[in-house]
């Protein structure tokens, strides 16, 4: 059964998510503060595929509860809710570690088709751990990323990244010194069904350079293309220095 925690503190709306997510054919656990949602979180153990949090409730808001689940799962999908359209709110909750944002007001279609596809992109994460082999690896210039475990080195270390970062860096390894258009990356990490635009992706790319890159303000490993998008090229670049 697809599961899905849904914490919102509007009852009309959260009646309303709990609603379309069944009809959908999600096993819905909702509650109404964000307390109350890691609370459940850690009763039901993590099992969960997907949380759906509202960003503005009183007490711990949808941050601090995206904040907490995503250092507890890399794989759980987190999708936030906000009735606001400032870009700064949806940056944010993406640079915390959401994969997805939905603004209200939001259609019953909206809100399954944008829950269905990380729901997919989850499925297709587990799908590749139970298929990878335990050698299986690629390695370029000091990174090396292993399917097995779903984990990035640099020169040996960890680096900590959610699965839609990890299946970014798979993409780019698998597509080296190549010009990679934003479209592109959208499709093959998102879906071809995504309803969002691709400003997703370049969030997440400030978001990898954080975490690989000496000078995220000044990257080496991924350069932008500007106009296009992005392109890997760790040995072009570490000749330059």
């Amino acid at each position: 059964m697809k599961r899905i925690l849904v914490c919102e503190d509007e009852d009309v709306i959260r009646d309303f998510v709990v609603i379309n997510l069944r009809r959908a054919g999600y096993d819905v656990i909702d509650v109404s503060c964000g307390e109350d949602a890691l609370r459940v979180f850690d009763e039901e153990k993590g099992n969960f595929d997907i949380a759906l949090l509202d960003i503005m409730m009183p007490g711990i808001d949808g941050f601090q509860v995206c904040k907490v689940l995503r250092a507890k799962s890399t794989t759980l999908g987190i999708v936030m809710l906000s009735a606001k359209t400032q870009e700064i709110d949806k940056v944010s909750g993406l640079m915390i570690g959401a994969d997805d944002y939905i603004t209200k007001p939001f259609s019953p279609s909206e809100l399954t088709a944008r829950v269905d596809a990380i729901y997919r992109r989850v499925q297709m994460s587990v799908a590749k751990d139970n298929e990878a082999n335990d050698d299986t690896t690629i390695e370029s210039g000091p990174f090396t990323l292993n399917f097995r475990s779903r984990t990035v080195t640099k020169s040996g270390v960890p680096i900590d990244l959610t699965q839609v970062e990890f299946q970014i860096m798979e993409y780019f390894l698998n597509n080296q010194e190549t010009a990679l258009d934003r479209t592109s990356i959208l499709t093959n990490i998102w879906g071809e069904s995504y309803f969002g635009d691709d400003k997703i992706v370049d969030v997440n790319i400030r978001r990898i350079r954080m975490k690989i890159e000496d000078e995220p303000s000044n990257p080496k490993y991924i350069s932008t293309i500007w106009g296009f998008g992005y392109k890997w090229s760790p040995k072009a670049m570490e000749n330059k220095e």
